[in-house]
């Protein structure tokens, strides 16, 4: 599974230049890992640093101007940093597997004369087969939509400029606001390109309310959780379909890691829809989902979707805590690691300011997020805090040094 080892974000909102991870020319700094959780105050910006993963697979699936305006973002005006000129930018350091060499996407976003924003530089880059390191050579190289792009699977060129070469050919977008890989991402001849545009597309970003969750869709089974989480009757539909011997053992295994909940079943409507049931072990009638609370549904939404049999590669959750009686956060906590450590399972990303939640991390995987005078973010690998190390190796949990302030500045 394809795993991002840094990301960097610059001029979005109190971003103005925030690094997770570390990127090609930093070889020095540890990557980041199956699972990363930031955490920080109240507006600190961690909905922003969210939303900077989101904002990037909207450009895609989208184009750029649209994503500027969705989501209550305001338009390229109101995204760019407060009294910073310049484009956005976004890099992501990743590799498609264990061993692969590892790709580096950049993008800046301008405003052109009329106000609009637009893709001022796009660029896939990756190391030459058969070499460990050195420099990563341009694969795609569009500037305000012009440039060149190699074909197969290697990159021939030494040059950022784009020497010409028979493997390479030049190449003019009619419509800046589409990222170029977007539509070269389509194409055979680019099998590269095509990764990185499967892996950006692949992203899951959750924005699970309950209520939607309890809508009844009209029947018909869906592969994937949606990022509302009001598909939820159609993927245990299709769950049921297509696993119907290991469908309710998936449901008897959920059920143990909720407390309360003895069993889930399911019941077909007339019209061929599934309502989820839920025993509680009491004498009454099972409760159907839509009576259930807010964590118990949040909680089974989650679980049901670490279940996926072809899970997205990367999974961002903004406070998976709301809702949740504070003790099963560390189910949850250990159920995500789990899933993130498996070769076949999802990067995952969250954000948080519950200290029950970071009790079950290490150092490693938690980052804080901080405001700095100049109004910016600034971020923080945990260990890389003096002596916290130290600290959680004396059994010290993370969350309670938090809350006593220790990991902040």
């Amino acid at each position: 599974m394809a795993r991002i080892e840094g990301f960097r974000v610059q001029n979005f909102k109190a971003l103005k230049d925030v690094t997770l991870g570390r990127l090609s020319n930093q070889k020095d700094i540890a990557s980041l890992g199956d699972m990363t959780v930031v955490i920080g105050k109240n507006g600190v910006g961690k909905s922003t640093l969210f939303d900077a993963f989101g904002f990037l697979a909207d450009c895609l699936i989208f184009d750029v101007e649209t994503a500027c305006d969705m989501k209550q973002r305001g338009g390229f005006g109101r995204l760019c940093s407060k009294g910073c000129e310049g484009p956005i930018k976004l890099d992501v350091y990743y590799r498609e597997g264990v061993g692969e060499r590892p790709i580096t996407y950049e993008l800046e976003i301008s405003m052109d004369d009329h106000g609009r924003p637009f893709v001022s530089s796009e660029m896939l880059r990756q190391r030459r087969k058969g070499r460990s390191n050195g420099k990563p050579y341009p694969f795609l190289n569009l500037k305000n939509g012009v440039g060149r792009v190699w074909a197969g699977i290697d990159t021939l060129s030494e040059s950022l400029g784009g020497e010409e070469d028979n493997t390479s050919s030049p190449i003019e977008l009619t419509d800046l606001r589409q990222l170029g890989v977007a539509t070269l991402g389509t194409l055979k001849e680019h099998p590269r390109i095509k990764k990185f545009r499967e892996f950006l597309k692949g992203w899951y970003l959750s924005y699970f309310t309950p209520d939607a969750a309890r809508s009844l869709p009209a029947s018909g089974p869906q592969k994937h959780l949606n990022i509302h989480g009001d598909n939820l009757g159609n993927v245990v539909q299709f769950m049921e379909r297509e696993y119907k011997k290991k469908f309710q053992d998936i449901l008897d295994a959920i059920a143990l890691k909720i407390p309360s909940i003895q069993s889930i079943s399911t019941e077909e409507t007339a019209d061929k829809r599934l309502l989820l049931k839920f025993d509680d072990g009491s004498a009454q009638d099972p409760f159907y989902a839509q009576q259930m609370s807010d964590g118990t549904l949040k909680v089974f939404a989650y679980l049901l979707m670490l279940e996926d049999p072809s899970p997205p590669p990367f999974i961002c959750i903004e406070e998976p805590e709301n809702g949740l009686y504070h003790k099963l956060l560390d189910t949850l906590v250990h159920e995500f690691r789990e899933h993130a450590q498996n070769k076949k399972g999802s990067q995952i990303f969250v954000t948080t300011h519950q200290p029950y939640l970071v009790d079950g991390l290490a150092p490693e995987e938690v980052w804080i997020l901080e405001k700095q005078s100049d109004g910016f973010s600034k971020i923080t690998r945990v260990s890389d805090i003096p002596n916290v190390k130290e600290l959680y190796e004396q059994e010290l949990p993370l969350g309670a040094l938090w809350y006593s302030d220790y990991l902040e500045g």
